[in-house]
């Protein structure tokens, strides 16, 4: 007598090789972003990296002395002005936080220059310093009676000003995104202190600063990376003048395209990798955490 199981009543079909209609849609739906992927972001980074594969480039690039005035001053604009950026931050954050009408409407003044575009803002305060007609040599000529500064045909005025310029577009940001940190810290642990007698410093070393050193620490890696890559305060305050001694690595490879070296160019921005893969490593490690 032979005993059927279910197993051997129901036969078994073979798994299916093609793909089921929702995976076609989603391989329909996700092309248009992949190409686009592929169009804008891999093939100009793989197309760069092809220009600037010659050693010849690097050569070159360590005989001009442009290129050594504006690594250097890519590492001042990054150590001066990221640190003062973010310490400033940091302490607007506090004032910020307090729930005061008028400091609610000032805030919104304050925020108003990251939120205005970098092209209309940055040519006002270049024309603000111009030496012939700019407001501020008006102001001095005005109340002293005497000519103001060519304020930028000076190097280190003119690399100093767009450190500031810089600071002054991104810092509502980095306050912004600070103060929700603030905000995340329960009051319980501030009422505590307040009971235990301790004053406005303590509260913020034992406080304030242990719930938000992550976030301030990642905030200042990944400012420091978006600072690599700005364009705007130098170029559009200096134009990497005078005698291109205020040019940083982002704009260097503008200076090197309008001399149709594109080599030059693309080898220029390719030596600042050394410094952003390493921001970028320790961000994404921190951010894992």
């Amino acid at each position: 007598m032979t005993v059927t199981t279910a197993d051997d009543a129901v036969p078994h079909r073979p798994p299916s090789a093609g793909l089921s209609t929702p995976q076609i849609w989603g391989i329909l739906l996700l092309a248009p972003y992949a190409l686009v992927f592929l169009a804008f972001v891999v093939y100009p980074v793989c197309y760069g990296l092809w220009l600037a594969r010659h050693p010849s480039s690097y050569v070159a690039l360590t005989h001009d002395p442009i290129f050594a005035r504006a690594a250097l001053n890519t590492l001042v604009f990054l150590v001066i002005g990221i640190n003062f950026k973010m310490v400033v931050a940091l302490l607007l954050s506090g004032f910020f936080v307090q729930s005061r009408p008028w400091i609610k409407w000032l805030s919104v003044l304050f925020i108003l220059p990251w939120a205005v575009p970098s092209i209309p803002t940055i040519l006002s305060v270049r024309f603000m310093f111009n030496p012939e007609w700019g407001m501020v040599n008006h102001l001095i000529f005005k109340f002293t009676g005497e000519d103001g500064p060519n304020w930028l045909n000076d190097p280190i005025i003119a690399l100093t000003m767009a450190i500031m310029v810089h600071i002054w577009k991104s810092l509502p940001f980095w306050t912004l995104i600070l103060m929700t940190g603030r905000l995340a810290i329960s009051q319980d642990l501030f009422e505590a202190a307040d009971v235990d007698g301790a004053s406005k410093w303590q509260k913020f070393r034992y406080v304030t600063w242990p719930s938000v050193r992550t976030l301030y620490l990642t905030c200042t890696l990944l400012s420091m990376i978006w600072t690599l890559g700005d364009f705007n305060s130098v170029y559009l305050l200096t134009g990497g003048g005078p005698a291109d001694l205020t040019h940083v690595l982002s704009t260097l490879g503008i200076r090197y395209l309008r001399l149709d070296q594109l080599d030059l160019s693309m080898a220029s921005i390719v030596c600042a990798l050394p410094l952003v893969l390493p921001l970028v490593y320790f961000m994404m490690k921190r951010l894992s955490r």
